[in-house]
């Protein structure tokens, strides 16, 4: 096939990465900790971790977790914002040959009941602001092990307790829970798992290449969240993909050890793999933001740092340039600010251009990509409107729906074939099956153009997915949970511009009781949904646009929107 891509990458980067070069993710992360013990892996509310001290307690940690005798490929569910937890529960998972669920902390009990369910996961690694939500399904899950943390745990002696006090008593940011402890479920405290573990040995995990390393939930099209299966092969090709890609341009940031800021949710596949899994390759530091809607803390907190990557969402981008203090900061560090997760809009990247001298360089990927397929190149200053390039050992086709290749120009669907794509949905031969293609592309269901340099951009989106700050909402899922309201006909749900989000949520809605009102819906979409899922708007009607075989044709609710 022609690439006519690889006349457009920028000096240093080679068409092809070194895609084999660690066996799995554990040889990986143990290869950084062996070249970077003195540096610091993380920075926490002002708290450090060092590469040597994050190897010794995520192997105290996997010690703790083989002493389980949980089978090889046990799944281990991971529930926490981003604090030092996080990142050592990913490394003690991996090491002790499981894997990894990354779970929302903001899911609501129906959400997380589906989630732990269908992963099958028997341990649950969890912050005790959410254990009364998993309170409410762990009888109906087949967890048999909790594993409890704290805000203060990891963050020093004095301020850890400070902190764990002001958030149960003083924020009452920790609802009571009781977790039950038949079955033989036990729960335990992570300070107390780590000290175990250390009283251990960690056993050398026999890890295989195509082995599954992390299920990263995702809707479907049948509204069922589906897990992606990312094996170790996988993971491990996008991090050296993008280090080809990254390398030339961090080398320039001149430091001894590059700082990235992780704003982004580390159970989401955009900060899992750029933050915590590359910033390992790179050695670089980790400044964990775990509220990033702290708008005035989050500018704090940069203000005291010297930042070489950013990473974030346009929402997160247009939030900052719009707080006052930002402009003040110093970017003088600032090298690389690369946007994913939803379109970066021209307003945004121009008024960071303006505060930061860095552009915004967009990128494009999925959780069943590992999630970077492509990328524009990091020495651009204007803003492009495309999602650039295909990553080095990726090919990119785009393809009408009878799966023929169309001519550079013309639009059709986004097709991506290499090592980062997924092994597939988790126990969905199924729905693998709908989203895969003989000659082993991934059908993305977005659908874009190629021009005559190998730039992609994106015109339009095949699925009915709306992407709410760089999350996916599926209309299916909120109109089967809204349609079980006592007084709802028959409801649907589509995307709408947002200027904020990108887009919102907005629900029409058919009414058998003339009595049931907007507020009704909105607290009975706070009970079922988590924040981004929830509709921003409500409308009500005397009956929905439909086919001749009755479907309801959101399209056309879309055009009246």
């Amino acid at each position: 096939m022609q690439r006519p891509w690889l006349d457009q990458y920028p000096p240093g980067v080679p068409a092809q990465a070194n895609v084999g070069a660690y066996a799995n993710l554990a040889d990986l992360l143990e290869a950084a900790f062996r070249r970077f013990p003195q540096r610091d892996a993380l920075c926490c509310m002002e708290q450090r971790m060092s590469f040597q001290e994050l190897d010794e307690l995520s192997q105290a940690l996997g010690a703790w977790l083989q002493s389980l005798n949980l089978r090889a490929g046990s799944r281990v569910a991971v529930m926490m914002p981003n604090v030092p937890q996080y990142l050592v529960a990913i490394a003690g998972v991996l090491r002790a040959g499981l894997v990894v669920v990354n779970v929302n902390p903001l899911y609501t009990p129906r959400e997380l009941e589906h989630q732990l369910k269908d992963s099958g996961a028997q341990v649950i690694i969890i912050l005790e602001n959410f254990g009364a939500t998993l309170e409410e399904v762990i009888e109906q899950t087949a967890v048999e092990h909790v594993l409890l943390t704290s805000m203060g745990d990891l963050l020093g002696f004095w301020r850890g307790r400070f902190i764990s006090f002001a958030v149960r008593h003083l924020k009452k940011m920790v609802p009571e829970f009781r977790l039950p402890l038949d079955r033989g479920r036990t729960v335990t405290l992570f300070n107390d798992a780590t000290a175990m573990g250390r009283r251990s040995r960690l056993n050398s995990a026999t890890i295989s290449p195509g082995d599954a390393a992390f299920l990263q939930y995702t809707g479907g099209t049948t509204g069922v969240s589906k897990g992606a299966t990312l094996s170790h092969r996988n993971v491990v090709a996008n991090i050296m993909q993008c280090e080809a890609w990254f390398k030339p341009m961090l080398d320039q940031a001149g430091d001894r050890q590059l700082t990235i800021v992780c704003a982004l949710p580390l159970y989401h596949i955009f900060a899992l793999t750029i933050c915590a899994l590359m910033g390992a390759q790179f050695g670089a530091m980790n400044l964990l933001i775990p509220n990033p809607r702290d708008f005035s803390g989050f500018v704090r907190t940069l203000s005291r740092h010297r930042v070489n990557m950013f990473p974030a969402v346009n929402t997160l981008f247009n939030a900052l340039v719009n707080e006052p203090d930002f402009a003040r900061l110093d970017f003088s560090g600032l090298v690389v600010s690369n946007g994913g997760g939803m379109a970066v809009q021209r307003s945004t990247a121009e008024k960071w251009l303006k505060i930061t001298g860095c552009p915004i360089v967009e990128g494009y990927g999925l959780s069943e990509t590992s999630p970077v397929a492509t990328s524009n190149r990091l020495d651009q200053r204007e803003f492009s409107g495309t999602i650039g390039l295909p990553m080095p050992s990726t090919d990119i086709c785009i393809r009408d729906d009878e799966g023929n290749d169309l001519p550079l120009g013309q639009p059709g669907e986004i097709c991506i074939r290499g090592p980062q794509v997924m092994v597939g949905y988790w126990n969905r031969p199924d729905e693998t099956a709908k989203v895969s293609t003989a000659d082993g592309y991934f059908k993305s269901g977005d659908v874009g153009v190629m021009d005559e340099r190998g730039y992609v951009r994106i015109v339009d989106r095949k699925k009915d997915m709306i992407l709410v700050s760089g999350f996916n909402v599926y209309p299916n899922e909120v109109e089967q949970v809204v349609s079980l309201l006592p007084g709802v006909l028959e409801c649907a749900a589509v995307g709408v511009a947002d200027d904020r989000s990108g887009e919102a949520v907005k629900l029409f809605v058919v009414r058998s009781d003339p009595t049931l009102s907007e507020e009704d819906i909105s607290t009975y979409c706070r009970e079922n949904f988590t924040a981004y899922k929830r509709p921003k708007y409500i409308e009500f009607r005397d009956e929905l646009p439909k086919s001749n075989v009755g479907k309801i044709l959101r399209r056309e609710l879309r055009a009246t929107a």
